[in-house]
């Protein structure tokens, strides 16, 4: 009886300890290092609010440091380069008009314009989140001559009071263009920078002219839109775009975690309970050792006699 006694004792020790263990292991698990908490539906008869955060205008505008002053121009478009404080929008303007936008990254800028014929008074001015503008930059003058333009009689520009459109991902964003010169019927090549195939439109006469695209992610893109009239003459506006809304929480974490390891997360109530199995095992245990020193015990007296 006392054997029994013996090998069921000395075999509940380890199995509780095991079983702590596999406790331990088994609830450490791969894990997201951040969990997305869910988006609740709004309630009916709910109302939205929302809140714009004033702030001052830029202090510090942009530089434009090519083209330089009084350089001459026999092709169109042409870049213009610059400094300016990062993160907010660059607008260039050509004789008082829009011709090109594109945001400042890394303390500089770079966009591609297309020019009047003869002279170009060229300035940049910056634009924060609240549309607030900062300082003019600098007046760089250049002069622009083309032989197909003196060929054909007719200069095209491609214009927009907006160099910068928003919406929300998933509904159409409309962008009004302004189109004088040349000769229609036009052919428009748009490029709407977020991956899909360029969108040919044609227009048969000049004058306002609108275009829209359906971003179907949020972010901030760089659209190019270049229109060309019957004779081959053209004109090029480069515009940028925002898509507001939640951003793909899957496609985040993937392009946060891609080529990471996962981390690993203990979970602690497992971890609490198997501690609370740890006094009960110390007492387990001390009896084993109680009932074999007795069992011992009793062989030595038994051979003894």
């Amino acid at each position: 009886m006392v054997g029994k006694l013996q090998t069921s004792v000395q075999w509940v020790f380890p199995i509780i300890i095991g079983s702590c263990l596999l406790a331990l292991f088994v609830f450490v698990r791969p894990t997201a290092a951040i969990n997305a908490l869910p988006t609740p539906d709004p309630k009916p008869g709910s109302y939205g609010l929302e809140a714009t955060k004033t702030q001052a205008p830029p202090e510090v505008g942009a530089t434009i440091t090519t083209p330089g002053n009084g350089a001459s121009f026999s092709n169109s478009p042409i870049t213009v380069n610059g400094i300016c404080p990062s993160d907010l929008l660059v607008e260039v303007y050509n004789n008082n008009v829009m011709v090109g936008a594109v945001m400042c990254t890394n303390g500089s800028f770079s966009v591609q314009v297309s020019l009047f014929a003869g002279t170009n008074e060229l300035t940049a001015i910056v634009y924060d989140t609240l549309e607030q503008p900062g300082p003019v930059s600098n007046t760089v003058t250049v002069s622009y001559t083309d032989t197909n333009f003196t060929a054909f009689g007719s200069l095209i520009t491609l214009t927009s009071s907006y160099g910068r459109r928003s919406a929300a991902a998933g509904t159409e964003l409309g962008w009004p263009l302004q189109l004088s010169g040349g000769n229609g019927p036009y052919a428009f090549s748009l490029d709407w920078g977020d991956g899909t195939a360029t969108e040919l439109k044609s227009q048969s006469l000049a004058g306002l002219v609108n275009i829209a695209h359906t971003y179907k992610k949020a972010g901030i893109y760089q659209a190019n839109i270049k229109v060309t009239d019957v004779n081959g003459v053209s004109a090029f506006l480069q515009v940028i775009a925002v898509s507001s809304g939640k951003v793909d929480a899957t496609d985040a974490a993937a392009n946060t975690n891609q080529g990471a390891t996962p981390k690993q997360q203990v979970l602690w109530a497992p971890a609490v309970a198997s501690l609370a199995f740890l006094p009960v095992a110390f007492v387990f245990g001390r009896l084993s050792q109680t009932v074999s020193l007795r069992n011992k015990m009793l062989k030595e007296r038994n051979s003894v006699k």
